[in-house]
């Protein structure tokens, strides 16, 4: 690959970092905003629920509808976006504005994140599209190691709404960043709406995308309530939290790098069902807390590795099916991640509501038993139309 084209996936990256924080900073933030706001903790958890359902919405129809600009252009739209919507939160009266604001912020993120993962497919070679793949996303993940934690401890320290302010702050830069460094006139083949319906239409790629909401949705049944369920079981504050999140981060880009390099190694659907497995085994500890420590974060550190090492895989298996859509297929699966974190959330909310934190563990686990069948099921679909073929 070309130095240049190196330099705008770090770019890229960079800028899905912050990105990453925005979106998740509020799992750490949910006692501090839901005490501010005059809110139960459930109800602050439905700021990550209706980012994702704007994000899941939003996404594949902003950017078919903006196929024909130049993706310097669309990039920079979306970054614009997302941090109005930033500045919005800090502002933010109550919790029915601070919603709207989450939903400006999906608006802008739902264009960046596809579009940039896209930009980075067509600019590699198909040997090495795993792991740059990987790499886009690797700020998102990173996201998770820095971002999030100190998301919460900011907000724990100085206030909630400082953490928004951060945002606000990056999302300017990584602005500054697209606008400079993403070379003006980029374009691929351009889509439309009507390759969005196209592909709407295709059960099998369908199938395949909704695979992300199914594995997201069962890691979320339990990561939206990560911050109160350590809380309550471990007696952790500001500093375990915090710690207990950047564990799970560097699980996170531990997995991105191991998820790239298996989807080139063993294939993208053995992957995948591999992923699915571990999650199967991992998520019961949640429900037998409280852990010593240092096997609470072992414990933390191998979910985060195996929960976030799907994402190459799943956008390759992806291409694959797609090839000629890659634009629209990858902001459906956008879509898709935040389709499984609501439907997480939401079914997380209602296991707390009716079995309390200690059956999250279970729940999550028993949601990812269904992933393992929906990765099957899809796999032996896609073969039975190229047997056919």
């Amino acid at each position: 690959m070309a130095d240049e084209n190196r330099f705008l996936i770090t770019v890229l990256s960079a800028c899905n970092f912050v990105i990453g924080m925005g979106a998740f900073v509020v799992i750490g933030l949910l006692a501090p905003v839901g005490e501010a706001l005059g809110v139960t903790t459930a109800q602050a958890g439905y700021l990550m629920t209706i980012y994702a359902i704007a994000y899941a919405i939003l996404s594949p129809v902003l950017v078919s509808w903006t196929g024909g600009l130049g993706r310097r252009r669309v990039l920079a739209i979306g970054m614009g976006l997302f941090g109005f919507g930033a500045l919005c939160s800090a502002l933010a009266p109550g919790i029915g504005w601070l919603y709207a604001a989450r939903v400006v912020m999906a608006a802008g993120a739902g264009m960046f994140t596809p579009v940039s993962a896209a930009v980075a497919a067509g600019l590699s070679a198909p040997q090495e599209r795993g792991r740059v793949l990987a790499a886009v996303v690797f700020g998102l993940t990173l996201a998770q190691v820095f971002g999030v934690p100190t998301g919460s401890w900011v907000a724990y320290t100085f206030g909630w709404r400082f953490a928004f302010w951060l945002v606000l702050a990056l999302a300017a830069v990584a602005g500054w960043l697209v606008w400079t460094r993403v070379p003006k006139g980029l374009r691929f083949q351009p889509v439309s709406l009507g390759d969005l319906g196209v592909v709407l239409r295709d059960g099998l790629v369908m199938g395949a995308v909704l695979f992300t909401a199914s594995f997201l949705g069962a890691i979320y049944v339990l990561f939206t309530f990560f911050q109160p369920l350590l809380s309550a079981t471990m007696g952790f504050e500001r500093d375990g939290i915090t710690l207990a999140l950047l564990v799970f981060g560097i699980g996170a880009v531990a997995g991105n790098i191991l998820g790239g390099f298996l989807a080139d190694r063993i294939g993208p659907v053995r992957t995948l069902v591999i992923l699915s497995l571990s999650q199967i085994v991992i998520l019961p500890f949640f429900s037998i807390l409280p852990l010593p420590v240092w096997l609470l974060f072992a414990v933390i550190f191998f979910w985060s590795v195996f929960g976030w090492s799907f994402m190459a895989a799943q956008q390759l298996r992806l291409l694959s099916l797609a090839p000629d859509s890659a634009s629209v297929v990858l902001a459906l699966n956008a879509a898709a991640i935040y389709v499984g974190t609501a439907a997480g959330s939401a079914v997380g909310a209602q296991v707390l509501a009716v079995g309390g934190l200690n059956l999250l563990g279970v729940a999550a686990s028993v949601a990812a038993l269904g992933t393992l069948g929906h990765i099957l099921w899809s796999h032996r679909a896609a073969t039975l139309r190229t047997t056919a073929v």
